[in-house]
């Protein structure tokens, strides 16, 4: 071990010596963004709060600017604190800034397929087109009837045992994502859905950054075997590529089934396959078709996926706020009644429910760091160089917590986003879901399963603080959100005549 250290420490200053050679003389170039001055080999590492970067590269900003160069190891990054160079930069010029940093754990833990990580080319294009037919704006409205049934079952979930109410909406966001992508029913037990799950979770939790940057750093590490000391995690790397590979293998063959049934439902997988029509041998799109699906699938579950995330921070808001959870079932009372539960047709109808969804994905960004993009070739920005290859990553955080535009940026308030004769503004927090042609292209369908899990909770339940309330413990590092916590979920309409919603949601059914 003390050998390959002597050997690394060597490698790294040979490589930092050669790139210090190849660089052009000061004199005849922009100067790199403001930033922290790095040590040699380790950069920026140490000043850096692992647990909320975030926070320290918004901190930064105050000193260097909206624009701020870091390293960490042997990592150029390029940090982007505002929303105006995000926009100007990843989606205005969006022919440089599309590609992604070489992730160093990606092909020891199979995951070399998922659209998420992609270098900018041919395949990405090809996978963004097989999104776009299946969830473009209006393509988006034909699941509706299915995310709103799933959140229909949350709540009998939660009416029955509210104190697993985190489990019930893992269980939403789950239904959702498998039913959109593969028109699967979760209560199917098909094992492809718990194997990509498993794979998925492996590689958050071992193929993590910090795996990536020794990878990336001491090269040598991926072929050390597994046996030998500190490399047993190679095991759990082995066992995530097999589960990967077999669960999209497995998932398309059942889908393929289910059309050559004739009993498939819409999804993207059987949308794509109609686009293939008898031409099933073309290897290289049944593979684009899998590896997009699957991702679509996986990164629902890393991060315990956004909208089970964002439902979490939902419910903690409405815990501390309970003025804000009033006036927004004031206005379901108003325009939904009693007698029924809330539907997609009721939306244009409660702007102050869509506000309040606003406001929960900008107070505490999840990702408070947008996934990296990396550039392909040089460019300047308001007199800065940024190199070709150099990791940019958006500060959502920075851009979420703007005081200009977003005053008190810390409070919670819903009515920031509306108007004054109380319609909706036209601030949709875009950013919450990436930029240009990196953008998630399930956004529109992730919107609309926040708003119905939002306003059927709203319609049914009261949110109260319970004991343990206030002992809340919270996801660090590359993402940000409340874990599980107690509180109580008290049915709304007991002393009202009629039947309660309660007792509606048995009888409420949606046939799709």
């Amino acid at each position: 071990m003390i050998v390959a250290l002597i050997v690394s420490v060597a490698v790294l200053l040979a490589v930092e010596v050669v790139r210090q050679l190849r660089r052009p003389s000061r004199s005849s170039r922009p100067p790199l963004p403001p930033g922290p001055k790095p040590i040699p080999f380790l950069g920026n590492v140490l000043e850096l709060n692992t647990e909320a970067p975030y926070r320290t590269y918004a901190e930064w900003s105050k000193t260097y600017g909206d624009i701020l160069y870091t390293r960490i190891l042997n990592q150029e990054i390029i940090v982007l604190n505002s929303e105006g160079a995000a926009v100007e930069l990843l989606e205005r010029r969006s022919t440089k800034y599309s590609d992604r940093p070489f992730i160093a754990t990606a092909g020891l833990f199979g995951w070399e397929w998922a659209t998420a990580l992609a270098r900018y080319g041919p395949r990405l294009r090809q996978h963004r087109r097989l999104y776009h037919q299946s969830f473009h704006a209006g393509a988006s409205m034909s699941y509706r009837p299915r995310q709103l049934q799933a959140a229909y079952e949350m709540l009998a979930r939660i009416l029955d045992d509210p104190t697993h109410y985190a489990e019930h909406f893992d269980r939403f966001a789950a239904t959702v994502v498998l039913s959109v992508t593969y028109g699967y029913d979760i209560n199917g037990g098909e094992a492809f859905a718990k194997s990509l799950k498993h794979a998925a979770d492996i590689f958050a939790r071992v193929g993590n950054p910090e795996s990536a940057a020794l990878c990336a750093a001491l090269p040598f590490v991926k072929k050390l075997p597994a046996w030998f000391p500190f490399m047993r995690f190679k095991y759990e790397a082995a066992e995530c590529a097999k589960l990967a590979k077999d669960a999209r293998n497995q998932s398309y063959a059942w889908v393929r089934q289910q059309v050559d049934e004739g009993t498939a439902k819409q999804s993207m997988v059987a949308d794509a396959m109609d686009g293939l029509g008898d031409d099933t041998q073309d290897h290289q799109l049944v593979q684009a078709i899998k590896d997009s699906a699957a991702t679509l699938y996986s990164g629902s579950v890393q991060t315990r996926g956004q909208t089970n995330a964002m439902l979490l921070m939902f419910v903690y808001h409405m815990m501390h706020h309970p003025e804000v959870q009033v006036r927004a079932q004031v206005e379901i009372d108003r325009v939904v009644g009693t007698q029924r539960l809330p539907d997609f047709g009721d939306r244009p109808a409660l702007p102050y429910i869509d506000a309040l969804v606003r406001e929960t994905l900008r107070c505490h960004p999840i990702l408070p760091i947008a996934i990296p993009h990396a550039t392909t070739e040089d460019d300047v920005y308001e007199g800065y160089r940024i190199p070709k290859g150099t990791t940019v990553m958006a500060n959502i955080w920075a851009i979420s917590q703007n005081e200009a535009k977003y005053p008190n940026p810390t409070a919670f308030l819903p009515e920031r986003f509306l108007r004054s004769d109380g319609t909706l503004n036209d601030d949709n927090v875009p950013w919450i879901y990436g930029f240009g042609r990196r953008i998630c292209p399930g956004r529109y369908v992730a919107d609309a399963s926040l708003w119905s899990a939002m306003v059927c909770i709203l319609a049914l339940f009261n949110i109260e603080k319970t004991v343990g309330s206030e002992d809340i413990k919270w996801e660090t590092g590359m993402s940000s959100y409340p874990l599980p916590f107690p509180c109580k979920f008290v049915p709304r309409g007991k002393d009202t005549d009629g039947p309660t919603l309660a007792s509606l949601i048995y009888a409420h059914r949606v046939d799709y």
